[in-house]
């Protein structure tokens, strides 16, 4: 199988190895949090001495480095004791050595506010029941397990798939993801491309909870009632945004015939190597997932024969303000049909490369072909 996972290095992501390294520290915080409060108020009373000692050669910022690592590892009880031991510091270190240690006023003022920044940061996350760097890493498992949804399994050797997800101006989250599941016997492969309301980080929390639960359903309903049992996974949610565009397709590995259904999506790409056209496949089209009631979902059907492809794509590769959505599909099918003699490895990536949103919006394309 051909799949592309060149989307990962694309989009700038959160470094992971020392945000999870960082991490292994919090539990021990947690249940020892009094030993750093000590440890910070000794490095301060440390670093008061030095600085009475040798004025001209240690700087105040000792107490800025104090003062973050407090805010980053402790919560708000027991940062309040640590910084008002820090300030206290300073200031009996700073009214003894007069005008001997230039700047002590002005450095006084910025440490308070930096210790009132970062009591709120610590507030906002233990609000949420985070310590630490703990909250980050969260975001960065969020961000891998969303991933990791929209992997192709493995297909047969006359088949191949790829995916590209890009996400608005190059956030870590996606409104747009994959799910794709093969059956327990292999004939069948489905896959689902669905556009959530919303963009890049704001659409990211919403995303990941619909694509475990449309992960679930994929091989767990016929494929005609998957878009129906979506419809109702949302309108139970009752998100004040809780619609999303989606488009399913279900393959037979074996024979090539497929069913397509679509939930306000766009219209799917069908490459036939007889012809050698591209063609709209504009049947099967229902309204947007949770918003109506005992929706219909009528599918369309269809044969991909050696040669052929499917392209499955959402509207940020089609759509902007400027341009009419006939402009769009042109030009993505334009871009297509310049890999119809090559091969049609890369067309995914290049699609959401040159999508006609730009970095604007999200993207998302899925291209399925049989050799």
């Amino acid at each position: 199988m051909a799949l592309n996972e060149s989307y990962v290095s694309h989009r700038p992501a959160i470094s992971a190895g020392p945000v999870r390294r960082a991490r292994m520290l919090v539990p021990w915080m947690s249940r020892s949090p009094w030993i750093l409060v000590v440890g910070l108020i000794l490095l301060g009373l440390g670093a008061g001495w030095a600085i009475a000692t040798w004025p001209e050669h240690v700087p105040w910022a000792i107490f800025a480095f104090l003062v973050v690592v407090g805010g980053l590892f402790l919560e708000p009880r027991h940062l309040v004791v640590v910084y008002v031991a820090l300030f206290s510091t300073m200031a009996v270190v700073g009214a003894a050595l007069g005008q001997r240690k230039g700047a002590t006023m002005g450095t006084e003022i910025v440490t308070l506010a930096t210790m009132l920044l970062m009591i709120w940061l610590a507030h906002a996350r233990a609000q949420v029941g985070v310590v630490g760097v703990s909250g980050e890493s969260m975001l960065v498992d969020m961000r891998d397990r969303l991933r990791a949804q929209g992997e192709l399994p493995e297909l047969p050797a006359d088949w191949s798939a790829e995916v590209a997800l890009e996400s608005a101006y190059g956030d870590s989250f996606s409104g747009d993801f994959v799910v794709a599941g093969r059956s327990t016997d292999g004939t069948m492969l489905e896959i689902a491309l669905v556009d959530v309301s919303g963009k890049g980080r704001q659409a990211g929390t919403r995303s990941l909870l619909l694509s475990g639960a449309l992960g679930g359903l994929l091989g767990e309903m016929s494929e005609r009632g998957f878009l129906h049992a979506a419809n109702n996974h949302l309108l139970r949610l009752r998100w004040s945004e809780g619609f999303a565009t989606a488009v399913h397709v279900a393959i037979n590995l074996e024979t090539g015939e497929f069913s397509i259904g679509y939930a306000g999506h766009p219209a799917a790409a069908q490459f036939a190597a007889g012809s050698g056209r591209w063609r709209m496949l504009s049947g099967g089209r229902g309204p947007l997932l949770g918003v109506i009631e005992n929706a219909d979902y009528p599918r369309e059907t269809g044969m991909l024969r050696h040669g052929d492809a499917l392209v499955l794509y959402s509207d940020g590769v089609i759509e902007a303000r400027d341009k009419a959505l006939m402009d769009g599909i042109d030009r993505m099918l334009g871009r297509a049909e310049s890999f119809v003699t090559t091969g049609f490895e890369g067309l995914a990536q290049r699609l959401c490369d040159h999508a006609l949103a730009g970095h604007g919006d999200d993207r998302a394309v899925v291209t399925v072909w049989r050799r």
